[in-house]
């Protein structure tokens, strides 16, 4: 049970919460779930292994409490593997915003952690599919966004280009002006957890 479930709440969301039965009628928190046993192929939870990439970017938990979730998931698919990373910022080893101020360099350090978590599973960003990226200031700094993609890109040689979208986003700490997420799809045989 978690403080935050404790807290004074709406009459509207305690009724979702009830209603999802997070809650008992009279307000009290409830046992999570239980997970049920797979008796059929059907039924099975697909595993899922989390992505590190410690020498770069440490672990939401470790500056993010209670965090509520992974750098990236790893899940088999048949004969792929899909890598889901998370919206990834310029967050250093140690939990602390890198380069405060300097969306290029930010952008800089967001490719590089993105490109360690693709690398702790043995892919690279060319097998990135799909990205979707957040800027804090679209009008500002989507400029500066596209000119160092389409470098980092180039660089690359990445071809075909992956799917993207860019938006206008909060982002959750003020001093970060740049996050994406991204998806890759990768041989299963290829990479740690092969």
């Amino acid at each position: 049970m978690t403080t935050s479930l404790l807290l004074p709440r709406s009459d509207d969301e305690r009724a979702e919460m009830q209603a999802l039965g997070l809650l008992g009628d009279a307000g009290t928190v409830r046992p999570g779930p239980a997970h049920p046993s797979p008796s059929t192929a059907a039924e099975r939870v697909i595993p899922r292994t989390p992505i590190e990439a410690p020498s770069v970017l440490n672990e939401a938990y470790d500056y993010a409490k209670p965090a509520s979730f992974s750098r990236g998931l790893r899940f088999d698919l048949g004969e792929v593997s899909m890598l889901m990373i998370s919206g990834t910022a310029s967050v250093d080893e140690a939990g602390r915003t890198a380069h405060v101020g300097d969306f290029r360099a930010q952008l800089w350090r967001t490719y590089r952690n993105i490109s360690a978590l693709l690398a702790a599973e043995g892919a690279t960003w060319h097998d990135i599919v799909r990205t979707t990226c957040y800027l804090r200031d679209i009008e500002r700094d989507y400029r500066d966004f596209n000119e160092v993609r389409a470098t980092f890109f180039t660089w690359l040689g990445l071809s075909p280009l992956p799917a993207s979208t860019a938006i206008q986003a909060r982002i959750c700490r003020e001093d970060l002006l740049v996050e994406i997420e991204a998806i890759a799809i990768v041989p299963r045989d290829r990479g740690r957890r092969a």
